[in-house]
């Protein structure tokens, strides 16, 4: 799938001010749960702004809040409104923004009565349809700031802790988690952990990114010490606020997170003309992202500089990448017609055909249904040797309808095993055609 790659920002201001966000809990409550969308390792929660429900990426590699995408059927009163620039990924020039402040966020007793908001008005950075639910911006620092937050992958909730509550169960974390010291740096939190390479190793300054689907993000233009891999691919990464970003991926030896060691790391090497524009913090090589980070149960806890970790039962899992070569997007909904078998009340409905009556119980309805398009072909992949294009709306996956899939699962389904056999059936220009490859392992 595309990454998400504008989530790592670098602000570039008008009439910067520090922000007044600021989240309490109210109405004396221990803790809040929250109940989250995992997608592609990457965490989608509810939040209302302004009164209005919508849906934001929690994203720790981003600063402030961004609202960039509304559905036609939402309207959101916005206050004290100044345009600025954003500038952040890719090798393009800022993009034109605003600024809103003093708006009310609530998410169930979670609130903050004066909360910034920072505005894209252009849809490129639209990223519903690589998720395939609507996304109408993303939240960071702000969220983490106060108070102590878990974040549990496996039973997909979010708990933000009361401080006194989060003390009273703090002995019992330290016993069944492991204990590591962040920075916050730019308000987001950095850790040095052991990486491997070619049988060197080396604490490494990285940033711990739940915005970023990817296991492992290497900056080789900031460190001498680690070589791209001999066995990689080039890849476009994805869209970034300053333009698209294209880099390299392979897998390195390994890296320490938590209590854990991770062995051949799917690993993603952004070029340098894509981190241009963005602002680094000193020594810094890399990013921990959510393929690494959707194995544990973690807590941030931003006013104590500490996290805890304590792994799932997805912890020695493979490290996978889409091996089809192809990158499917959601284009939109459809009204399909189905025939279904019914009975009310125990009434039987005949017809008579050829003057013999016979039960018939069918009906028909209509549903809404997701439609499939190829966003992209890498080059060199089987998937661009059978035929496949940018565009091709997708009809059939192993001869069932593609509507019958979800994003998430056609992602698991492209990186599920080396050698697996994909049949896809497109239309592109109203013809239709079959194509088959093989899932191959490049790296």
């Amino acid at each position: 799938m595309r990454r998400f790659l504008f989530f790592i920002i670098a602000f570039s201001y008008t009439n910067f001010a520090f922000s007044q966000s600021d989240f309490k809990i109210e109405n004396n409550k221990k803790k809040i749960v929250i109940p989250f969308q995992l997608i592609n390792n990457l965490i989608f929660i509810p939040i209302k702004v302004n009164g209005e429900d919508l849906t934001f990426l929690l994203d720790t590699g981003v600063e402030e809040t961004i609202l960039f995408s509304l559905d036609l059927s939402q309207e959101i009163k916005l206050n004290n409104i100044e345009k600025l620039k954003l500038r952040g990924l890719g090798g393009s020039e800022a993009i034109d923004g605003y600024k809103s402040t003093d708006n009310k966020l609530e998410i169930k007793s979670y609130v903050d009565k004066t909360h910034e908001i920072y505005i894209v008005t252009n849809q490129d950075f639209n990223f519903s349809s690589q998720v395939g639910i609507p996304v109408n911006g993303i939240i960071g620092y702000h969220f983490f700031r106060n108070y102590p937050v878990e974040i549990d992958y496996e039973t997909k909730h979010v708990i933000v802790y009361n401080t006194g509550q989060f003390l009273k169960k703090i002995k019992k974390i330290e016993k069944k988690y492991s204990k590591d010291t962040i920075s916050l740096q730019l308000n987001k939190p950095y850790i040095h952990s052991l990486i491997t390479d070619r049988s060197k190793s080396k604490a490494s300054k990285l940033l711990i990114d739940t915005g970023n689907s990817d296991a492992l993000w290497m900056f080789l233009d900031k460190t001498s010490f680690f070589e791209l891999p001999s066995k990689n691919i080039d890849d476009f990464l994805g869209r970034g606020f300053s333009g698209d970003v294209h880099g390299k991926r392979g897998r390195i030896s390994g890296i320490n997170f938590g209590n854990k060691k991770f062995s051949n790391i799917l690993t993603t090497f952004p070029d340098s003309t894509s981190l241009k524009s963005v602002s680094m913090v000193k020594d810094r090589v890399g990013s921990i992202g959510g393929e690494i980070l959707s194995r544990f149960s973690i807590f941030f806890d931003y006013p104590n500089k500490t996290i805890f970790t304590k792994s799932n039962s997805k912890i020695n899992e493979p490290f996978n990448f889409n091996m089809s070569g192809i990158e499917v997007q959601h284009a939109g909904l459809e009204w399909v017609k189905e025939d279904y078998t019914t009975r009310v009340s125990g009434i039987k409905l005949y017809t008579s055909a050829d003057g013999e009556k016979k039960e018939n119980n069918m009906q028909v309805r209509f549903q809404l249904k997701p439609i499939f398009t190829i966003a992209s072909v890498r080059k060199n992949s089987n998937a661009e040797a059978a035929g496949l294009q940018k565009d091709d709306r997708i009809l059939k996956i192993n001869k069932q309808s593609a509507y019958d899939f979800s994003i998430q699962k056609i992602n698991e389904l492209l990186k599920s095993e080396e050698g697996k056999v994909i049949e896809i059936e497109v239309e592109r220009k109203e013809k239709r055609f079959v194509v088959k490859f093989q899932l191959q392992s490049v790296i």
